[in-house]
């Protein structure tokens, strides 16, 4: 591939989990190019992304919409100018990961740049079949980006997420631990949100699993959304001991900074178990109506995913089978490090 100065990564994706697959291939990319300027186009809620990974993107841009896909629509006005603008200056390289290529494939050409890259589907549109691979659809997420980036000549640098944590997180989180009484690696986390529904184990399986684990000695605490305080009070409503509800009372560094000294979190496939598998934390991960082989963490040690679609699986059992195995490998007090290693 030609020397690029300037770079734009299309992800225009909405969840905090399909942002965090893409460090792998972020990482790839900077230490392909260190020096240069790198722009995520990106929805609004991406921005983070950037003052998260300042060693890996430079800059921010806002997806204008596209006729096509379902995210980020705003008129015919502010595509047709926002168009403009990128050709005016165009990049030297865009590539195309936000997916397949179906519709957005077309917008990436329309931006301008210099080289284009990214996937596409066979049979239709593909820009250029030198720098679009085929859309490897039975991969996991992280590995299909670090496919592409390896097909476009760029090493990998490891599929291993990653989420910084700074010290003012860590201190929000020590004044919310010390509020409710919270010592390391004796609470457990469970998050019964997930902003699709029918990706969400119900409520009543959450209090069952929680009660089980608080009668063996620890803290359970329910984390999510200000908006899921309907689902965590579900869960509340019909356990039989009593949780602490920090649903809502956390921004996204200190959930990170609550997850890092947890000994467990138990999760739907949502935002959050990508979280913990970038933290390393240990973690379950129930799947109800999505794709494991894509969604689940790439690391078995840490990260346990159960399909309770699958025939013959109790759940709910199951689950505990996982935690019980989890919580007999922690020892009472071990730094994250430690306890990386004891998992």
């Amino acid at each position: 591939m030609a020397p690029v100065g300037r770079i734009v990564v299309v992800r225009s994706l909405p969840g905090l989990g399909d942002l965090l697959c893409t460090v792998p291939a972020l990482r790839a990319l900077r230490s392909a190019f260190p020096a240069a300027h790198i722009t995520l186009l990106g929805l609004p809620g991406s921005r983070w992304m950037v003052e998260r990974f300042p060693d890996l993107l430079d800059d921010w841009l806002a997806f204008p919409g596209y006729p096509g896909i379902p995210e980020g629509w705003q008129s015919v006005q502010t595509t047709v100018q926002f168009l403009a603008q990128t050709q005016a200056q165009p990049f030297d390289l865009a590539i195309q990961m936000h997916g397949n290529g179906s519709y957005m494939n077309s917008f990436v050409t329309l931006l301008g740049a210099k080289q284009t890259a990214g996937f596409y589907m066979p049979g239709l549109f593909c820009p250029s079949p030198e720098s679009f691979l085929p859309y490897p659809q039975d991969a996991p997420e992280v590995e299909r980006m670090l496919q592409l980036m390896e097909f476009l000549g760029i090493p990998s640098q490891g599929s291993e997420m990653a989420f910084p944590v700074t010290e003012a997180e860590v201190r929000s989180h020590q004044q919310l631990a010390t509020a409710h009484g919270l010592q390391p690696y004796r609470y457990l986390c469970l998050h019964p949100g997930a902003s699709d529904a029918s990706r969400r184990w119900s409520p009543a399986n959450f209090a069952q699993v929680a009660d089980h684990l608080a009668i063996k000695g620890y803290r359970i605490v329910l984390t999510g959304t200000d908006e899921e305080q309907p689902i965590i009070e579900s869960v509340i409503s019909q356990m039989h001991t009593q949780p602490i509800n920090l649903a809502g009372k956390t921004n996204l560094g200190t959930l990170a900074a609550l997850l890092q000294q947890t000994a467990l979190l138990i999760c739907n496939d949502t935002g959050v178990s990508h979280l913990a598998a970038a933290l390393k934390t240990p973690s379950i991960v129930i799947f109800s109506n999505s794709e494991v082989k894509r969604w689940a963490p790439l690391n078995r040690q840490y990260h346990r995913p159960i399909d309770c679609r699958e025939a013959g699986i109790a759940t709910t059992a199951a689950v505990l089978v996982q935690a019980n195995e989890f919580l007999r490998q922690l020892p009472k007090s071990l730094s994250r490090e430690e306890v990386s290693h004891a998992v």
